[in-house]
């Protein structure tokens, strides 16, 4: 049986069952919280376990290293809704240690994507139509430098309000310790 069809009949064993029913809530993040964090297996559990989140408490968004890259990608966009039309009003970065986006080499995944059958003119037609393929598929040096990073780009957005304060955290995939590197009130103090 594939994944999906394993899928498909616990859920329909799940709605029959009523077993949603313990998850109802609004769309609304009870914690007024949204946390952008990395898509590591790792996180699923652990990170909400860690954090003391339940269903319905934060909005938690997921990419590849919990990197913003850039001011108006599909990230920001996400939390600039969330704040405005979910009324989440704090922001929390929580990258990991041991992410694989740490020395990533986008020239191993062009090459991976070849190997899967991606011809070598789709690669040249995207590099040619201005799409830097190397910087789109880079990670970082250091995860906590990233983490900082990703947390200027977000308090520095002309959209974000002056007061929604952004924190930037590293968690212990293992033992879900956090280690708080940017402390988002300290900075709106100092902004004052």
């Amino acid at each position: 049986m594939s994944n999906i069809s394993d899928i498909l009949a616990f859920n329909e064993h799940f709605v029959t069952q009523k077993d949603y029913e313990e998850f109802r809530t609004t769309r609304f993040p009870d914690k007024r919280m949204v946390i952008l964090t990395c898509m590591d297996t790792r996180l699923v559990e652990l990170l909400p376990k860690a954090l003391n989140i339940r269903n319905g408490d934060a909005i938690i968004l997921k990419n590849a290293g919990a990197i913003v890259t850039q001011p108006f990608g599909n990230i920001m966009r996400s939390l600039i809704v969330a704040i405005y039309e979910l009324t989440a009003d704090e922001v929390v970065v929580i990258g990991h240690y041991e992410c694989g986006m740490t020395g990533l080499d986008s020239e191993r995944i062009i090459s991976k994507s070849k190997d899967q059958g991606i011809s070598e003119d789709v690669i040249s037609t995207l590099r040619h139509s201005g799409i830097n393929l190397s910087r789109w598929l880079t990670g970082f040096d250091d995860v906590t430098q990233s983490v900082e990073n990703s947390v200027d780009i977000i308090r520095n957005h002309p959209l974000l309000p002056k007061h929604i304060p952004v924190h930037g955290m590293l968690i212990d995939p293992e033992t879900g310790k956090l280690n708080w590197l940017v402390n988002g009130y300290e900075e709106l103090e100092k902004r004052k």
